[in-house]
């Protein structure tokens, strides 16, 4: 089993920045993929965004080039590095574990963290 726990979050000014992290524990050698999701009130939950085992990031056009998400393998974290932050930024954000390996065996699975709430305001 593997846990999810996230930090970072809070109350930014348009244009600061945030940084949230997100801290895997248990059975877990190294993540393989891991993805962040927003959700604003009254929204559906959207993608932000991604990272794979070699490094490779993806992005919504949304946040493209205002957010960076990078990981530390040491640690077992990924990171979700917000810059240039805007109102419509505000949402509750959640890192969503889909692969992992532990020391023998590839893991396809769907773990969420508890959310961290970002909000955009002046």
């Amino acid at each position: 089993q593997v846990q999810l726990v996230e930090s970072g979050g809070g109350l930014v000014q348009p244009g600061g920045s945030l940084r949230l992290s997100c801290q895997a524990s248990g059975s877990i050698f190294s993540i393989l993929v891991m993805d962040w999701y927003r959700q604003a009130p009254g929204k559906e939950r959207e993608l932000v965004g991604g990272i794979v085992n070699d490094g490779r990031t993806n992005y919504a056009d949304s946040v493209k080039g205002r957010f960076t998400i990078s990981r530390d393998n040491a640690k077992n974290a990924v990171y979700l590095q917000m810059n240039t932050l805007k109102p419509e930024d505000t949402a509750v954000y959640y890192c969503n574990l889909k692969r992992y390996s532990d020391y023998d065996v590839l893991w396809e699975v769907d773990y969420w963290g508890q959310g961290a709430q970002v909000t955009v305001s002046s």
